[in-house]
Order: structure tokens, then C-alpha cells, then sequence
């Protein structure tokens, strides 16, 4: 064959397989990346389920602790709402992320209403511990005495597990908005220069007060995380946040904003940011950015 056309012809076919390469090695770290993005869903699903098990757990032992037929009533009612939702939650794929959303503010409705009880229950069983503790008082009967309060020792404290779990802090009014280079707001990604996430941590009166660190998470839409604010504690692993803060809680709505510096050409898409404090993923939403 003509060395003129020979030449050619090999470097045409170099060059065709040096791009199925090139082509082969992106497509698969996409589907590496999808599949991380994936196991986040799965993974915030699933701890969601647990929560609304726990929940629905908790009404049945809330019943076996008083003796009030109204509030066994209410409680039952509330007990099947929960064990409803969550049967919807486990139909329900990781991928939808509407239904997920949708969810989510029930379980956080749940968690409200499952507080309110326990106040209520704890406050009822307070009234009768002093009524107990004073009829024994007029009988002289010490020993019972002793007997009925190791026995309010050991429902305190399972009434103080379920006081944690409610007092679990919520982010609220989540939003995600760049700025550009005059610290303006911006709907346009390529003029942002820094993205802006502000969210609210609801009231709670049963919250434990004090200086309260909270992680931001912040995923592109190729399934990778803006880091650069250090990693955290989640779930017996250490997670990748883009950045974190030292918040004062005192049990009312407190405010709360931080500002992600750009570095970096991002691509538009969805993205999605998860908050985190005390261990617990206290709420995430997903942004379109243009």
C-alpha cells in the first residue's frame, strides 16, 4: 500500500481509539459517581425509615404507660398515621425525589406531634407521682414508697430517651442563592462567586440549648461534593462537608447563613444541600442552578 495513504490511515485509527478510551474512562467514572449519589439516597431513605419505626415504637410503649382511655385512643390513631406513612416511604424508590421531599415534612409533622405527647404524658405522670407521693406520706407506707419510685426511676428514664429523640433540632426554610463579585444575588452560575446557604433552626423547647456546630453538604450534579470545609461524623463514618459553623441555640427559630467560596467551574444542574448537627442529617433540599 501507497506510504502516502498507509500513514494516514494508521493515525486516523489511533486517534479513533484513543477517543473510544477516552469516551470508555468518563462513562464509567459517571456511573461511578451516580452510583455514590445513589447510596446517599438510599442511605437518607433508610434512616428515615428507622426514624418513623422508632416512632411508631415508641406510641406502643407510650400506651402501655398510662391510663388515660382519650389519649390511648389518640395515641393509637397517631401510632397507624405513622405505620401508613411509613409504608408509603418504603414503596416509595430512593430516586423519587418528590415523594422523598414529601416525606420527609411528614416525618418532621410526626416528630412534632410525638413531642407534644411526651410533654403531656410526662407531665401526667409527674401529677401522679406527686399524688402517689403523698398519699403514701399520709398511709406511712415507706417501703411502697421506695417500690413506686424506682419504678418512676425507670420510666423517667425511658421517658428521657424519648425526650432525645424529640429533641431533635430541625433545619427549616432552606435556600441556596449565588452571589456574584458585588455580593449580589444572582441567578446566573457562571457570575456567581460564591453560593449562599440560609436555613432556620426551628424552635424546640425540648432542645438541649448551647453552641451547636452545623455541617453543610453541598452535591453537584455529577454526584461529587464541593468540599473544603473538613469532614464529620456520620452514621460510624466520616463524611466530606463544604462547610461548617458555630451556631448559639437557645430553643427558638434561630437564623442561620453560611457563604461557599467558588474555586472551581461548576456545571448547571441540581444541586443538592444537606445540613447535619448533633449527629443527625437535620435537613436537605435540592436547587436547580442555571
Amino acid at each position: 500500500m501507497n506510504k502516502k495513504i498507509l500513514i494516514p490511515l494508521v493515525l486516523v485509527i489511533l486517534l479513533l481509539a484513543a477517543g473510544v478510551a477516552w469516551l470508555y474512562f468518563n462513562l464509567d467514572r459517571q456511573k461511578q459517581q451516580n452510583q455514590e449519589m445513589a447510596e446517599l439516597a438510599e442511605l437518607d431513605k433508610k434512616e428515615m425509615e428507622n426514624e418513623y419505626q422508632q416512632f411508631a415504637n415508641q406510641y406502643s410503649e407510650m400506651k402501655t404507660q398510662i391510663n388515660n382511655d382519650s389519649i390511648v385512643a389518640q395515641l393509637t390513631q397517631e401510632q397507624e398515621r405513622t405505620q401508613r406513612l411509613l409504608k408509603e416511604l418504603q414503596d416509595t424508590k430512593s430516586t423519587d425525589a418528590r415523594e422523598i421531599t414529601r416525606l420527609k415534612k411528614e416525618l418532621a409533622t410526626v416528630r412534632a406531634v410525638l413531642r407534644s405527647y411526651v410533654i403531656e404524658i410526662d407531665s401526667l405522670n409527674r401529677l401522679n407521682q406527686n399524688l402517689t407521693a403523698e398519699n403514701t406520706r399520709i398511709r406511712g407506707q415507706y417501703e411502697e414508697a421506695n417500690k413506686q419510685i424506682a419504678g418512676l426511676s425507670t420510666e423517667k428514664q425511658s421517658l428521657s430517651e424519648k425526650v432525645a429523640i424529640a429533641a431533635q433540632l430541625d433545619a427549616v426554610g432552606i435556600s441556596m442563592t449565588g452571589m456574584d463579585k458585588r455580593n449580589k444575588p444572582t441567578t446566573k452560575l457562571r457570575k456567581s462567586k460564591a453560593l449562599q446557604v440560609s436555613f432556620s433552626l426551628a424552635k424546640n423547647v425540648t432542645a438541649q440549648s448551647g453552641m451547636k456546630t452545623v455541617y453543610v453538604r453541598i452535591d453537584t450534579p455529577t454526584g461529587s461534593v464541593l468540599g473544603g470545609g473538613g469532614t464529620f461524623p456520620y452514621e460510624n463514618k466520616s463524611l466530606e462537608c463544604s462547610m461548617k459553623r458555630n451556631v448559639e441555640y437557645g430553643g427558638n427559630e434561630t437564623p442561620t447563613t453560611l457563604y461557599y467560596t467558588i474555586n472551581q467551574a461548576l456545571q448547571s444542574g441540581t444541586y443538592r444541600v444537606s445540613i447535619f448537627a448533633d449527629g443527625n442529617m437535620i435537613g436537605s433540599k435540592s436547587f436547580v442552578l442555571e
